[in-house]
């Protein structure tokens, strides 16, 4: 690679970076988020920005991913900040701190999580996958499995197209640490996603009873249903304590005792 490419690329990648910026910008402003306004806050017109994200869909398909990437820094470094070996504690953790940063953010949010990736030609499978934060999920709940080993299904207890599933995802999943035989924990992340993404959901969106938003009780209540299924029924006191210091403190109120 010459000194010119090298100085090409690297301006391309700084452009790259000035547009997620200045849409980020747009969003926390909640202004609208159209190449001509990107183009606007940039200072170049709408054609120069056209060489970089050719439709409102790449516009929106670059910033959902960056996004995505920097809000599951911070969930990983919340978890980091516990013992490797609490796995359990990590994980939820980390989705307390995802909740945490859906409610503070709504609009990157929904960029990134009501953004829709599919339409009636193709399903655009490689931006599907790609999810920073499903990455993430997936590889603290496969550790969780691998220190308490909580039942997951057989394939062939399996539906036959979630058999399928499982065995080739399409969704932002890290399965490739995770045996054949095994991927019935696939299933179990899923649902567990399945019922964490629509409480957020619901309480980002407002369609919830804003009291319930503010203390997060349904949010803990999911979690509290969900725990047995990792096998985390006895060690839930010590995490929903956990989990309730967390909500507490974004809240910027006391813990309750």
């Amino acid at each position: 690679m010459t000194e010119t490419s090298t100085r090409r690329e690297r301006q391309r990648e700084a452009t790259y970076a000035e547009i997620v910026r200045a849409s980020r910008e747009l969003l926390a402003e909640g202004a609208e988020l159209s190449l001509r306004a990107v183009a606007t806050r940039m200072g170049v017109t709408a054609p120069a920005l056209y060489r970089y994200v050719a439709s409102y869909q790449d516009l929106v398909d670059l910033v959902a991913y960056e996004i995505d990437r920097a809000a599951t820094e911070t969930f990983a470094a919340a978890a980091d900040a516990l013992p490797p070996d609490d796995a359990a504690g990590r994980l939820l953790v980390s989705v307390t701190t995802f909740r945490h940063w859906a409610l503070a953010n709504p609009r990157e949010f929904s960029l990134v999580f009501a953004n829709p990736i599919a339409d009636a030609a193709c399903v655009r499978r490689e931006l599907i996958t790609l999810s920073s934060s499903g990455h993430l999920f997936t590889d603290q709940m496969r550790e969780v499995w691998l220190q308490n080993r909580f039942p997951v299904p057989a394939l062939d207890e399996l539906p036959p197209v979630v058999r399928e599933a499982v065995t080739d995802p399409v969704i932002p999943a890290k399965v490739e640490k995770v045996a054949l035989e095994d991927r019935g924990l696939v299933w179990a992340y899923m649902q567990g996603w399945t019922q964490l993404y629509g409480v957020v959901a619901l309480e980002v969106f407002g369609h919830m009873d804003p009291r319930i938003i503010e203390s997060g009780e349904m949010f803990v209540d999911t979690l509290r249903n969900y725990a047995p299924r990792l096998g985390l029924a006895d060690d839930w006191p010590r995490l929903e304590a956990m989990v309730r210091e967390r909500l507490a403190a974004s809240a910027g109120r006391a813990a309750p005792r």
